[in-house]
């Protein structure tokens, strides 16, 4: 009886109460008797009519429907985002052409009736306040981007190209809204206003977009890198500060009556770098060590956020100067920055920052250029737009003594409008300023100029190949004779463990060898202040092994979107002999099958495992390496050793299993192993093919005669556990790798760290 206790219980109690409520509800109807009770509404004539009236109308219901807005731009946004990296360049293009493609330029166009259902007129003011929240946590982000100690540092080689970069386009800017002043600007508009406009919209640079290709082409390391942030940053600050004095005298209506909000602006900043920014970094200090930021702080710094936004507001100056000030005095302390970034940045580049592209492209319409004379101004914008902002500051570069490609790649990056433009525009649409042709035409030459920047970067370095670039080792024709090792590790302990491996291969190769140490990164994990310290932190684990071990080693860092296809092209235009890569974790790690195995590796095909389990296919049909290994081993024209990491210290026992002839290229690293390591070898003949081939045992001799009793022939095909569990590493060619699978002649559990090494 003690074990249905708690059923009974449970049944009694909802039962009771049960009886309980339907007494409460059929008394209190007689409490309706005198009450004026309206009869239910009923639309349909039957209860399924009923239901889809209701339906429709909670589908139209303005949560839903914001709701819907923003599965369906997220969506669209990722989609292009992802066409955008794989055609090298920024997914922040694919991001604004999905604004494009969603509005009446494509999407309402061809489906004006879908359109309409989703994206209604009366919807879009609930879209332009979600996105502009999300535009307003994005100029705190990239407020909090800029090194401001770098920029005081770096400050005297780059002002007169930052100025410079401004100041020609920005004239070019007032010299072009005096030829289309009279067919584009609104009625009202002032010349004034309307010309401050075109121009900040000529000078304007996209500082994010510019330091993540920078980072990507990894150029921060370089000169050209250093100077070309510096100058993005001296431009933001520049032309953040000119935009919010336009909008001051655009919203005044002219010069003289912005006189008071300009000088409010000057005594709010002077307010938030003497006040604000001592008390923000008295707090940083207090947070110093700790690693994590409480939610109290979270909601000091938010709530100052929203105070200085809303400060710069009600002046006249605009939120976003608020919200790009508030980022900007935020303690300059990397980890804290990197801290506070993480916890914004998600919610406001992947959530909110598409709504504002979408938004952008509902009030594009490139169908009212139905004109050729329209496009033909278009294209004059364009180059007005191109010819002040790359060959400005191209020009000033060359001016300063810079070489030509050094010049030449300042003026691309520096054209680079991006996200920043589409800001702009969107603040004088706003305002009134910007007409709905004009807004299009200018929309347009933000994509182009934006778009152009890579393919512009790529023609610079063709045309000027013959000069190394930053992924070139300056002594390569020192270094053609040399045994040259490239050893690429995601993690620092990778790292170390590959570094060992490599000093085995070449330990008493002295002078004639070169070890590279590359880690190439995810660019979306990285911002333009903290790279420099997350490549020390990368590296610290290696550099402390190469002392150790007495190796001098060359470090090599790179910022990508592709990791894969940077890795294979490093590796091959490098003119490196070897390859050493990790083999990847399993998601079976930990697991009672991944404990069997006794691997650490990709060696399961899930898309495979339910046809396993029914016994429908084996558990090692499929490939044994991960997507990741296979497409460097497919791309890369040089031998790749990719390590199966078991404990491994040192290769002083080596194990070399021959499943086929064309296997005997491995016998160079077996000599390589005894020469520089010491290392003892066994072979073994699982084919039984070496007995019979007279070149064969002819190199084993010669090896045996450099290095006697390192060496043993093992024709045994069945191999002890102990024998085994003695070896410290397995060398095996990739098709061997996968015969042994297959064979199952041994426990994978019982096999030491292995080298699987690719024959090209």
């Amino acid at each position: 009886m003690g074990k249905y206790r708690n059923i009974i219980f449970y049944v009694a109690t909802i039962i009771f109460f049960s009886c309980l409520m339907y007494w409460f509800f059929a008394e209190g109807q007689t409490l309706e008797i005198g009450e004026n009770i309206a009869p239910p509404k009923t639309t349909g004539a039957t209860m399924w009519e009923n239901f889809t009236d209701s339906f429709l109308t909670n589908l139209h219901h303005p949560l839903a429907l914001l709701l819907a807005q923003i599965v369906t731009i997220i969506l669209v946004a990722k989609l292009f985002g992802w066409i955008c990296v794989k055609l090298k360049q920024p997914s922040v293009i694919g991001e604004m052409i999905a604004g494009i493609v969603l509005g009446p330029s494509l999407f309402g166009l061809y489906f004006p009736e879908l359109s309409a259902f989703i994206f209604p007129k009366e919807s879009l003011p609930n879209l332009q306040f979600l996105s502009q929240i999300g535009l307003i946590l994005f100029m705190y982000i990239v407020g909090m981007e800029l090194d401001l100690s770098v920029l005081r540092k770096k400050a005297h080689d780059a002002v007169v190209i930052s100025h410079a970069s401004i100041i020609i386009p920005f004239a070019l800017g007032v010299g072009l809204s005096y030829f289309i002043y009279k067919e584009f600007a609104p009625d009202g508009i002032q010349f004034s206003s309307f010309a401050l406009f075109i121009a900040i919209a000529m000078s304007i640079t996209a500082f994010p977009v510019l330091a993540r290709i920078v980072q990507e082409r990894n150029l921060h390391k370089t000169k050209i890198g250093t100077v070309v942030i510096t100058c993005a940053a001296a431009d933001d600050i520049t032309a953040w500060c000119i935009l919010a004095a336009v909008i001051a005298i655009v919203k005044a209506g002219s010069f003289s009556g912005s006189v008071f909000v300009i000088l409010m602006a000057i005594v709010y900043v002077f307010i938030m770098i003497k006040a604000v920014r001592p008390f923000l970094l008295r707090i940083a200090e207090a947070q110093k060590g700790k690693g994590f930021i409480s939610k109290a702080l979270v909601a000091v710094f938010f709530l100052i956020l929203i105070i200085s936004a809303y400060a710069t507001e009600v002046i006249g100056i605009h939120a976003l100067f608020g919200a790009f000030m508030a980022g900007a005095i935020m303690p300059e302390n990397v980890k804290f920055r990197n801290l506070f970034i993480e916890k914004v940045e998600d919610v406001a580049l992947v959530l909110l920052l598409p709504l504002f592209f979408v938004f952008t492209g509902l009030r594009t319409q490139i169908g009212l250029l139905n004109d050729p004379y329209l496009w033909k101004i278009g294209g004059f914008i364009i180059l007005t737009a191109v010819v002040g902002k790359f060959v400005g500051s191209a020009l000033t570069a060359k001016f300063l003594k810079l070489s030509w490609k050094d010049s030449l790649t300042i003026g691309a990056l520096m054209n680079t409008r991006g996200l920043t433009e589409l800001i702009v525009l969107n603040i004088g649409y706003d305002l009134g300023v910007l007409g709905p042709e004009l807004f299009a035409m200018l929309v347009i030459m933000a994509l182009f100029t934006t778009f152009m920047t890579g393919p512009c970067l790529d023609l610079i370095n063709y045309f000027f190949k013959g000069k190394k670039s930053s992924l070139e080792d300056e002594d390569q024709d020192e270094n053609d004779s040399k045994y040259r090792v490239l050893l690429s590790f995601e993690t620092a302990e990778s790292g170390s463990t590959l570094l060992k491996l490599a000093d085995n291969l070449t330990r008493k190769m002295n002078g004639n060898k070169s070890i590279t140490a590359m880690n190439i990164a995810p660019v979306d994990e990285l911002h333009a202040f903290d790279i420099d310290n997350f490549e020390k932190e990368q590296f610290k684990n290696v550099i402390e092994t190469s002392q150790d071990l007495k190796l001098e080693i060359t470090t090599l860092f790179k910022a990508s979107t592709d990791i894969e296809n940077d890795l294979t092209n490093i590796s091959n235009k490098g003119n490196y002999d070897l390859l050493l890569i990790m083999l990847g974790k399993s998601m079976y790690e930990g697991s009672l099958l991944g404990r069997l195995l006794g691997f650490t590796t990709k060696i399961i095909n899930p898309e495979k495992l339910l046809n396993t389990v029914k016994g429908k296919s084996n558990i090692f049909n499929s490939s044994p390496f991960d997507d990741f290994t296979l497409q460097i081993l497919d791309n890369t024209n040089i031998p790749v050793g990719v390590l199966v990491e078991k404990d491994f210290q040192s290769a002083d026992k080596v194990f070399v299993p021959i499943f086929n002839l064309s296997d005997f290229y491995l016998l160079e690293y077996a000599k390589r192993l005894i020469n520089n390591n010491n290392s003892q070898i066994i072979i073994l003949d699982v084919a039984g093919q070496i007995r019979n081939n007279i070149e064969v045992k002819e190199l084993i001799r010669s090896i045996e005669q450099v290095a006697p009793n390192h060496i043993t022939l093992y024709n045994e095909k069945k191999i002890e556990k102990e024998f085994l569990n003695a070896q410290d590493l397995m060398l095996i060619s990739k098709k061997s790798w996968r015969g042994l699978i297959d064979s199952k002649s041994l426990w994978l559990s019982d096999i030491p760290s292995t080298l699987i090494v690719s024959n090209p």
